[in-house]
């Protein structure tokens, strides 16, 4: 009767949960910032039932994670119009045309349609990202590609193939992650503050972003390296970065994990090789694509995301009132140039000043490093939070989970007539997870168990 009855529970929290994600996907407006914010705490309510009371059902949680994602497969994206970019770089690279060369805006000017539907698409994914070159890595355009191989003529096709391969790839992160639990003696359940979190479902699967894809090939990374293959941890690591660049950024950190004291030369070689292995892995992906131009243009667009761009930040836009208190106007250029170096600066710290010899205290320093890096950002979407909350859960910290709850604040921004951020709502993200992090840091009470790293 027991077992009835917790079946019962768990399927009526299934079908609440199934519910709203309609709601979400099927009878959404991005502009309706009260009933989004409204459906994402009732789905944060739901996952946190799900996994209280069923943790110990590994299966019943994978099922009902699966049917969540589906429940999105026939939709076009409501919160974000990215796509349109990733299917028109998709159908560039499938007829062999380099997409880092030429931007969508000046082939619409010079009413040059290269592409199936180039007007739909140029459209849809608006003036920003049609007046700049892609800035989407070359392992990223081969599955933008696919969706273009598989349905070339059809915008809704493209976005049904691009959602598979992200469902696939969370699949993986579920498989990989849940070995890699396991062979750190942490609680298989973690996993599904990712793999069940609404915020993952809803930008990832909903919304089409690769973070899934990249945090697919990390995670492999991370299970080989803790089998001992860092042969292949560094392929895949390398393979993870031509998704989306953000793990490049930490490669420093892994120094330690390699160079031990007892073993400094032999450390010194094999860390040597596996930071050849990775930069050769990414250049090998670069290859087919590579020229002055193209360096040019990626470079300027990069820049841009740290001295143009400012959405949802912290750290710089205190320093950006502070600016216009004393000088009367916005500092980004000067800052955007300012904050990387002080970003590389905290990750060399944690790389030489951390212990981060075995695996668990090496990903809480990734965890550190990423989350430091998106703190002092000058531009943070949300999607960016699925790195950080995926290696928490191989650690004792929870705060990206808070994270990946109160972000969604920030879609308060895009209001009917345009778009006007609630600074009010952005220090209310920020207070909540800083403020949590220092509780987990300094408060929270100190215990020997197996999430201590």
């Amino acid at each position: 009767m027991n077992f009835i009855k917790t079946n019962k529970i768990a399927l009526l929290f299934a079908l609440f949960g199934a519910a709203l994600y309609g709601s979400f996907a099927y009878d959404l407006d991005r502009h309706d910032f009260v009933k989004l914010i409204s459906l994402v705490a009732a789905l944060f309510f739901v996952t946190y039932q799900l996994i209280k009371i069923y943790g110990w059902n590994f299966w019943l949680l994978a099922g009902i994670g699966v049917v969540f994602r589906l429940l999105f497969l026939p939709v076009i994206p409501n919160l974000s119009q990215d796509f349109y970019r990733f299917i028109w770089d998709g159908r560039l690279v499938l007829q062999g045309i380099n997409p880092y060369l030429v931007t969508p805006e000046v082939y619409m000017e010079a009413g040059n349609e290269v592409v199936n539907q180039a007007s739909e698409l140029y459209v849809g994914m608006g003036p920003l990202s049609g007046g700049h070159f892609s800035n989407y890595p070359p392992v990223n355009q081969l599955f933008f590609s696919i969706a273009a191989l598989f349905s070339g003529n059809s915008i809704l096709g493209s976005a049904i193939v691009i959602r598979i391969l992200i469902i696939a790839a969370d699949i993986g992160i579920l498989y990989f992650g849940k070995k890699l639990l396991e062979g750190l003696k942490l609680p298989i359940k973690n996993i599904f503050w990712y793999f069940l979190n609404p915020f993952i479902i809803i930008e990832l699967t909903g919304n089409l972003h690769f973070e899934g894809v990249m945090l697919f090939f990390v995670v492999w990374a991370l299970y080989l390296l803790f089998k001992g293959r860092w042969f292949w941890a560094a392929v895949f690591l390398g393979v993870s970065v031509s998704v989306k660049l953000l793990p490049l950024l930490l490669l420093p950190l892994f120094f330690q994990f390699f160079v031990k004291k007892e073993a400094i030369g032999k450390g010194f070689w094999r860390l040597t090789k596996f930071y050849a292995i990775t930069l050769l892995t990414i250049g090998l992906s670069l290859a087919p694509f590579l020229s002055s131009e193209f360096i040019s243009n990626f470079s300027d667009t990069i820049a841009l995301w740290f001295q143009d761009f400012e959405f949802n930040a912290s750290v710089y836009y205190i320093i950006r009132w502070i600016g216009f208190q004393t000088i009367g106007w916005n500092i980004i250029a000067d800052v955007g140039k300012i904050l990387p170096l002080v970003i590389i600066f905290i990750l060399l710290v944690l790389t030489f000043f951390r212990r981060n010899g075995r695996l668990q205290p090496l990903i809480t320093a990734l965890l550190f490093g990423v989350s430091v890096y998106f703190l002092l950002s000058t531009t943070v979407h949300p999607w960016y939070i699925a790195t950080p909350l995926l290696l928490s859960i191989f650690t004792k910290y929870k705060f990206p989970v808070v994270w990946s709850l109160l972000i969604m604040l920030s879609y308060s921004a895009y209001i009917q007539d345009g778009f006007s951020e609630n600074l009010w709502l952005v220090a209310l993200e920020y207070l909540g997870v800083i403020g949590y992090f220092v509780w987990e840091l300094f408060f929270r009470k100190k215990t020997n168990n197996s999430l201590t790293s």
